[in-house]
């Protein structure tokens, strides 16, 4: 998908929601583990009660390896069927992904290629090499990690290196990499603060932005920072609406949990 296309879809629904999709067998409605695949069964009512109301989808791949082949096979099959009944959606493999440049080749072929995501999320700790490799696909997006919403982000991101803090240096400099135009950036709703000062680094960059909703993060504060002349937000929330309610109308549920943040959303973009 290209970034056009995805800015359609954001001004064709008036929202910039993500919706993750982070599977726990502990906490999907029981009736649903009678099921021969319960993680697809979940994942699929999830997506055909909420595809009107966002423009992505984030499985987080953590939820599905846990659970060994069959997890893997239901996250293959709940990519294949947003691919297949709703290809204007954007999917990203929440995969984390970082390494030597050869291994980072075949992680890239394997959620581009197999899995036929249009983004994956990446780290960028071991540098150039070992995200240049994502960068060579056409129509695929590389979101890489800049400020994370998590208490140990301030272990590393936020030190001083060469009088900046080092996830502005790492900002900085992936905007020197061979195909740097595919990157994408994760901040963390949490930093909304720091949003200004990344907009002066990345202005037209798009922004995954988890952590509104059970994390804590407000929506009104990302758009006051974040928002670009396209937009150039995904913000995502994932247990506030796939875990509205465990009963036989959990789908329902999360449609309406989307339904609030899609209109907050509209009325920001009319603002």
């Amino acid at each position: 998908m290209t970034t056009q296309q995805l800015i359609a879809q954001i001004h064709k629904k008036n929202s910039f929601l993500c919706i993750g999709l982070d599977v726990d067998l502990d906490k999907i409605p029981k009736h649903l583990l009678e099921k021969d695949d319960p993680i697809f069964a979940f994942n699929k009512a999830i997506i055909d009660a909420t595809h009107h109301l966002c423009v992505a989808y984030k499985p987080n791949t953590a939820f599905y390896e846990a659970y060994g082949l069959r997890g893997w096979s239901a996250l293959k099959k709940t990519i294949n069927y947003i691919n297949d009944n709703y290809p204007e959606l954007f999917t990203i493999a929440d995969a984390k992904r970082g390494d030597i440049g050869n291994t980072s080749a075949m992680y890239a072929k394997a959620f581009f290629q197999d899995l036929a995501f249009d983004s994956i999320t990446v780290a960028p700790y071991m540098g150039k090499d070992s995200v240049e490799p994502f960068l060579t696909f056409n129509d695929k997006h590389t979101i890489m990690l800049a400020l994370t919403s998590n208490e140990g982000a301030f272990d590393f991101q936020t030190k001083i290196v060469e009088d900046q803090q080092l996830y502005m240096h790492v900002l900085e400099t992936s905007k020197t990499w061979k195909n740097a135009n595919r990157l994408m950036y994760v901040v963390g709703a949490t930093k909304a603060e720091y949003l200004a000062e990344i907009r002066k680094i990345v202005p037209d960059s798009f922004l995954l932005v988890p952590g509104v909703g059970a994390q804590g993060g407000n929506l009104q504060e990302v758009c006051k920072y974040g928002l670009n002349d396209s937009v150039g937000l995904l913000v995502n929330s994932s247990r506030g609406i796939i875990y509205a309610s465990q009963d036989v109308d959990f789908a329902q549920a999360a449609a309406h949990k989307a339904y609030e943040l899609q209109q907050q959303m509209e009325t920001i973009l009319s603002s």
